[in-house]
């Protein structure tokens, strides 16, 4: 078992990381809370494929429960997802001294953490992430939130959980695509953070590297851990692990989420905002060379055909990394180093999206 802990000034929580540990949860619970009840979420995907297992381990708790299911996608990351949730809390009589557990990947952790955050102004909750990219990244670190039709995680709040339990056991009914999604995270990480990551991840390919995922997960989550525990409230140094979202957010709301998934976004992103920089020489293109190529190594898109610069920009408008009319961006000055600058829109006007 592989355990860290995240100090921050309002909270102090652990992050359990084993194989199998999904199966034990009811001793996790037991040790650290007593709720009188639970109440589940999760959605149609994970539910089909493992509510058999997680009836069972609920069950295990002899306490009262209640299970949620919600539609996949980012369409149940809104505002009216979350009423009907809420909704659904009040009617089962859910309180403060209840339990929320979300099971899921990042739309239903951002989604349950968003809902526990505000009902009753602030109930216990659990994430259990079953995906890879939520299991590097979005289980760890407290942001919540929900989507608005101008752009992702306009609405939200910062709260922690009280655990995470990440187990690997999930990801082996994840298909190509979504194990890719998650890919982009740790590419992230290792671009911005950790060179050692870098290496690791250019020695394998997207087949070898499942053989050591407890350990990459653990890489990224200890990342993310010393991040968040320096800048809780993404002020100053957290905005680095936004590398790569501003532009993979606004591709992301261009095609309603229909198109390419959160990872696929983020590596374009990643790809673009490292491609205009080049361009405006502020990084050298050796080092977009490198980027490009682990990015394209894991089979992870680095450009779009069909999209215009120009066509992000409102999205971009939007971002809430846009203050006073200058984006906060993130680029890799070196592999494993990162900057955070400041610029303004026109930036981003390159013409078509990619093209390397």
């Amino acid at each position: 078992m592989l355990k860290i802990n995240v100090q921050t000034k309002l909270s102090s929580y652990d992050i359990i990381i084993e194989k199998g540990i999904f199966s034990n949860l009811d001793k996790l619970i037991k040790e650290r809370l007593n709720p009188q009840k639970v109440f589940v979420i999760t959605d149609k995907n994970v539910w089909n494929e493992y509510g058999t297992k997680i009836e069972k381990t609920i069950e295990a708790l002899s306490i009262e429960y209640c299970i949620n299911i919600v539609d996949p996608g980012e369409e149940s990351k809104s505002i009216s997802s979350a009423e009907l949730i809420i909704n659904q809390l009040v009617k089962k009589n859910i309180g403060r001294g209840d339990l929320i557990i979300a099971i899921g990947g990042g739309v239903v952790g951002d989604l349950s953490g968003f809902v526990s955050s505000i009902y009753m102004r602030g109930i216990d909750f659990i994430n259990i992430p079953t995906t890879l990219l939520s299991q590097v990244d979005s289980s760890v670190g407290g942001k919540t939130g929900v989507n608005l039709e101008l752009g992702k995680n306009l609405v939200g709040t910062f709260y922690q959980p009280k655990l995470v339990v990440i187990d690997p056991y999930f990801l082996k009914s994840l298909n190509d695509r979504v194990f890719r999604d998650g890919m982009a995270e740790v590419i992230k990480y290792a671009l911005i953070k950790d060179r050692e990551l870098f290496e690791i991840l250019s020695k394998n390919d997207i087949d070898s590297i499942q053989n050591d995922m407890e350990t990459i997960i653990a890489r990224c989550c200890n990342i993310k851990k010393n991040i968040v525990q320096n800048d809780e409230f993404d002020k100053g140094e957290r905005m680095i692990l936004n590398f790569g979202h501003t532009l993979g957010h606004a591709i992301e709301s261009y095609y309603s989420y229909e198109r390419y998934t959160h990872g696929e976004g983020v590596a374009i992103g990643m790809h673009r905002i490292s491609e205009l920089a080049v361009g405006q020489n502020l990084i050298s293109k050796e080092l977009f060379n490198s980027i490009h190529t682990l990015i394209e190594k894991y089979g992870l898109p680095v450009f779009d055909e069909k999209i215009l610069d120009e066509d992000l920009l409102e999205f971009i408008k939007h971002d809430k990394k846009n203050i006073d009319g200058e984006i906060k961006i993130v680029l890799v000055n070196d592999i494993g180093e990162s900057k955070i600058m400041d610029v303004e829109m026109d930036f981003f006007r390159g013409g078509l999206l990619g093209g390397y």
